[in-house]
């Protein structure tokens, strides 16, 4: 996906940048030893916590790893800043540098042209350079900004909204060249986060939430949970209920059997202490009735790794309903790797020491309206490598899930690539699930299938075709901006394989207390990042799996994640996702068309400084004037014509509903 600028660079710009190959005068300044006169390599400056490229060992290697080597079009700079794709550098110029110069693009150790990023320079808070896009192979192109009185440089690279794999961005040769007798340069602090203003999830009068549909399979279990929120203790009625079903009055659990195949539109209320509210729940009953809006729910990984426990996911069910999480719609509690014991003589499989009744367990997740979640591999052995996998015991391991009482099951590829080693035969790659699939089509349970196969094959083009109702689209996601940006801004193509049923997966929610099994922190993602994660995904109708410890949970997460507003939109029963709409590396709109004939858009700045971003309604299908509504605070912006322009943080969003509502 490249990104058009749009229309030629201001006059002041210009002045500042050229964007002809360096000369060989120009490139022998900045392929030197030494630096030009009064000139501060940029290389020279302390790096230790900047977020560059650096050596790494090879496996089983114990000598220190050589230095990097960096290359632009054939020639070599001795000195460079290899910064990573979706990060930035800023330097405190002490008001006395003059001038920057680089020569910018792919290191020449990627020579397949699939590598692609946008070079930035802003000073003061402004942009003053851009590279447009650039792929490796392609010859440097020369910065050279003037500095004079300037405070503060900032620079950055995007991954030009494929990712950032393989983007080896090189600043080559960049120098800061001082006014003669200044004071060195040095590495800036970040800029202070104003935190984003965000509605309260809670309000003391009740409110029907969303999911406002769920299916299941006529015959067997039943179980959803009204998403009521309000001052308790709360009531609950239902008019309509199809036949085989009962709610619990005191609970708004609705449990039971479907008798037959049908759609059914229920009335609910809920009343308490400050009023009522009144809403339509879609029931579905058919086969494979599944994930009919994306589930929601918490997954133990990206918090407890491979230390899982019966102890911890009883405690995150716990934490689900006293958070108010379950009242907004978290339904699943999803068990990851690390729950395996030994099989038996006859092949079954066991857990371990830490889950000692697994059925126990789900009854007590099941009593709180919520559904359970479990993990497997279709190779030998789990990601973990030294637990059992299902190859060859599917149907034992299937059926153990369903006794046990199961909802979800996660089947994680990893080590069936020693069945499968040829990741481009898509008959190989489609293999295992298909027999998981026709083997869970046999159960007297509904359980959602969820792919994990990133890496080998476009999962997103089959996985409907082999019963998936959810599957992963990327790598393993991790608590930082370059890993959840690079993931998510990549999606836009791809929202044309997912649906209702079938769902693009971007892997689990990294806000909150994280820790992957070892000790807990806060995400290292800034307030800002977080909205942008969760907006994101909600447009992207993707997934949204808590991986955080929800014992710990605070306010601010509960409100980030309780936004009734902003699930709405995740769980839209339309159930098309958004794509980008415009962008140009920096600055992003995607935009979601909704089931009540409105639009979500999210206005998304990716670049190192707050800017203005712009939604135009051309981009968008839209006409005339039209109301707009800020989603995270949940507050009417007025009407806007033609386009809405918003001033935007550092790595945030603004993100609205545009339209008036169908009647």
């Amino acid at each position: 996906m490249t990104f058009p600028m749009r229309g030629a660079l201001p006059a002041a710009l210009a002045l500042f940048i050229t964007w002809a190959a360096p000369s060989d005068q120009d490139r022998a300044l900045l392929t030197a030893n030494d630096p030009p006169p009064n000139g501060v390599w940029i290389d020279a400056l302390d790096l230790t916590n900047a977020p560059i490229r650096r050596p790494r060992a090879g496996r089983g290697q114990t000598t220190p790893p050589p230095p990097l080597t960096f290359a632009l079009g054939g020639t070599p700079y001795p000195h460079a800043l290899p910064l990573l794709a979706n990060t930035d550098l800023a330097i405190d110029l002490h008001g006395q540098a003059t001038r920057f110069l680089a020569d910018v693009g792919v290191d020449d150790e990627r020579k397949d042209g699939q590598a692609t990023v946008i070079f930035g320079v802003w000073v003061d808070g402004k942009k003053v350079a851009d590279s447009s896009l650039m792929r490796s192979g392609e010859p440097p192109k020369r910065i050279a900004v003037d500095l004079t009185g300037a405070r503060r440089l900032t620079l950055a690279v995007s991954d030009a909204g494929d990712g950032p794999r393989d983007d080896s961005a090189d600043f080559g040769g960049a120098v800061i060249v001082m006014a003669p007798g200044a004071q060195r340069p040095s590495i800036a602090a970040p800029v202070a986060e104003t935190k984003p203003a965000i509605a309260p999830s809670r309000t003391a009068r009740p409110r029907i939430n969303s999911p406002r549909v769920t299916g299941a399979t006529p015959g067997r279990p039943f179980l959803f949970r009204i998403p009521a929120s309000g001052d308790g203790p709360l009531t609950f009625t239902a008019k309509g209920l199809p036949a085989g079903l009962m709610l619990d009055p005191r609970t708004g659990i609705m449990t039971g059997s479907l008798k037959q195949a049908s759609r059914t539109v229920v009335e609910v209320t809920a009343k308490g202490p400050a009023g009522s509210a009144t809403g339509e729940i879609t029931i579905v009953g058919g086969d494979d009735a599944l994930a009919l809006t994306p589930p929601l729910g918490w997954n133990s990984w990206n918090v407890w790794g491979g230390t899982v426990s019966d102890e911890k996911v009883r405690a995150a069910a716990d934490a689900l309903v006293k958070s108010g999480l379950a009242a907004q719609g978290y339904t699943y509690v999803n068990i990851d790797d690390a729950w395996e014991g030994p099989r038996t003589a006859d092949g079954e499989i066991t857990t371990n020491e830490k889950f000692p009744n697994m059925k126990a367990l789900a009854d007590y997740v099941h009593a709180q309206g919520l559904k359970i979640g479990i993990y497997s591999s279709p190779g030998p052995r789990t990601c973990q490598q030294r637990y059992a996998g299902s190859y060859q015991h599917e149907a034992q391991d299937a059926h153990s899930y369903a006794t046990w009482g199961f909802d979800y099951l996660k089947y994680d590829w990893c080590s069936y690539t020693e069945i499968e080693p040829d990741r481009n035969n898509p008959a190989g790659l489609k293999k295992p699930y298909l027999v998981m699939r026709d083997i869970l089509k046999t159960l007297d349970r509904d359980i959602v299938f969820s792919l994990c196969q990133y890496g080998w094959g476009n999962v997103w083009e089959w996985g409907n075709e082999v019963g998936g109702h959810l599957w992963r689209m990327t790598g393993d996601i991790t608590d930082t901006w370059p890993s959840m940006a690079g993931i998510g801004f990549a999606q836009t193509g791809r929202e044309k394989f997912a649906g209702p049923g079938g769902w693009n997966d971007t892997d689990m929610l990294v806000v909150g207390k994280v820790g992957w099994g070892r000790e807990l922190r806060d995400s290292r993602l800034t307030a800002n990042e977080q909205l942008t994660h969760i907006s994101l995904w909600s447009l992207q109708a993707a997934p949204l799996l808590i991986g955080a410890d929800l014992s710990q949970i605070d306010a601010f997460t509960v409100d980030l994640l309780g936004n009734s507003e902003v699930l709405a939109v995740n769980q839209d029963p339309l159930g098309r996702p958004a794509g980008r709409v415009s962008g140009d590396g920096w600055f992003e709109v995607w935009a979601r068309p909704l089931a009540d004939g409105t639009t979500a858009v999210g206005l998304f700045n990716r670049s190192p400084e707050a800017a203005p971003v712009v939604a135009r309604w051309s981009d968008l299908k839209l006409t005339g004037a039209q109301p707009v509504r800020d989603l995270w605070q949940q507050k009417d912006l007025g009407t806007s014509s033609d386009q809405l322009t918003a001033t935007v943080p550092r790595h945030g969003v603004v993100f609205v509903r545009i339209g008036r509502p169908r009647q």
